[in-house]
């Protein structure tokens, strides 16, 4: 008696389509959510990373900074220490009726709201979640990035007249940008593969078209051996990129 599965990859074939359109989608989610989340967390990690910078001069300037600090902290604990799939369905179920909603939502209403919740509901519902979880981890590895520079070079600067944001502009971050980049590389394959989370909200992504072809042939190997096959192309590919631009300048021509 065999324990190997009999594979019939016969049945994908007719399923061509609906894996291309999975893939193209979930490709756009990871870009989307990837963008956002280095512009989110980038915003959050220079807040969360000023310890040493000069303080504020007026007393209400340093209190409204405090309280952003203590903000962003929370921010980052919430996302962070909460599962991923959580703040999908938080976020679908949750947050996106209070945003847009037909009647009387706090970015879109009315008829434009119905249309748009039925043709990208779940779309922006998964983008913004991962977007959001996203930005937590990218603030955490530019904090450690700006963190492990020394704070000599920051104090220098100030002797020599430059303002935080233009240390941190010429001379911290450029140092700690190579250092950050294995971080975001990883961060970015997590969202790669975290995306498949977003079939749980009913988006067409590579879970749900594997998802589609289990239930019409109660076959499981096949379509999710396939995409796992894809998922690995792409997370191998990131990680060969993250290779290239780690290694030496003189080195990437070769």
């Amino acid at each position: 008696m065999s324990f190997l599965p009999d594979l019939r990859w016969g049945i994908l074939v007719g399923y061509g389509p609906l894996f291309v359109q999975g893939l193209l989608m979930t490709l756009q989610l990871t870009v989307v959510s990837i963008s956002g989340g280095l512009a989110l967390g980038v915003a959050l990690g220079l807040v969360s990373s000023t310890v040493d910078s000069p303080p504020p001069r007026s007393p209400v300037a340093a209190v409204m900074w405090q309280i952003l600090r203590g903000i962003t902290r929370a921010y980052v604990g919430f996302f962070r220490g909460t599962p991923l799939f959580v703040q999908i369905l938080l976020v679908h179920f949750a947050l996106m009726p209070a945003l847009v909603q037909p009647d009387g939502g706090l970015l879109l209403s009315g008829e434009a709201a119905r249309v748009f919740r039925q043709e990208h509901g779940a779309f922006f519902s998964g983008a913004l979640a991962l977007t959001l979880n996203a930005g937590a981890y990218v603030s955490e590895i530019l904090r450690a990035g700006i963190q492990s520079i020394h704070g000599g070079q920051t104090q220098a600067a100030y002797s020599v007249g430059l303002t935080h944001a233009q240390s941190m502009r010429y001379i911290v971050l450029p140092q700690a940008l190579r250092r950050m980049v294995p971080a975001l590389v990883n961060e970015a394959v997590t969202l790669v593969k975290d995306s498949s989370l977003v079939s749980a909200i009913g988006l067409a992504e590579l879970a749900l078209a594997a998802r589609t072809v289990a239930g019409a042939y109660s076959r499981y190997w096949e379509p999710y051996l396939f995409i796992s096959a894809i998922y690995l192309v792409i997370t191998l590919t990131l990680s060969a990129l993250a290779r290239r631009l780690e290694a030496p300048r003189h080195l990437r021509g070769r």
